[in-house]
């Protein structure tokens, strides 16, 4: 059974920092894709970031670019995200993803999900 566990969130001020960490059972994580997205109160659900275990290859969504760094650790089969320079309108639910392709912020075939873990940013 495949699980992701996402933990790291909390409350933090605005220009902060937050890592946040999502491990992984059940599905071995050196070639596939992993990423985060995000959902905001009211909003849809949105991509983040996404990298290629293989090769290390990162993508993000120009709201965060800059900002964002994702990262895995292939022997721990764990994903990371590190968010800096955190913003008010960064505030949602996180949850991490991954799937056997995709393209960027297109996922295809089996895709799991993590239940989230929540980042509040206060101004």
């Amino acid at each position: 059974q495949v699980q992701l566990v996402e933990s790291g969130g909390g409350s933090v001020q605005a220009g902060g920092s937050l890592r946040l960490s999502c491990a992984v059972s059940g599905y071995t994580v050196t070639s596939t894709c992993m990423g985060w997205f995000r959902q905001a109160p009211g909003k849809q659900r949105e991509w983040v970031a996404t990298i290629y275990t293989s090769n290390g290859r990162t993508f993000y969504a120009s709201s965060v670019e800059g900002r964002f760094t994702i990262s895995r650790d292939n022997a721990k089969n764990t994903l990371f995200v590190q968010m800096n320079s955190l913003k008010p309108e960064d505030t949602a639910m996180y949850y991490c993803t991954l799937a056997d392709y995709c393209v960027r912020d297109n996922y295809y075939g089996e895709q799991y999900w993590g239940k989230g873990t929540l980042v509040t940013i206060s101004s």
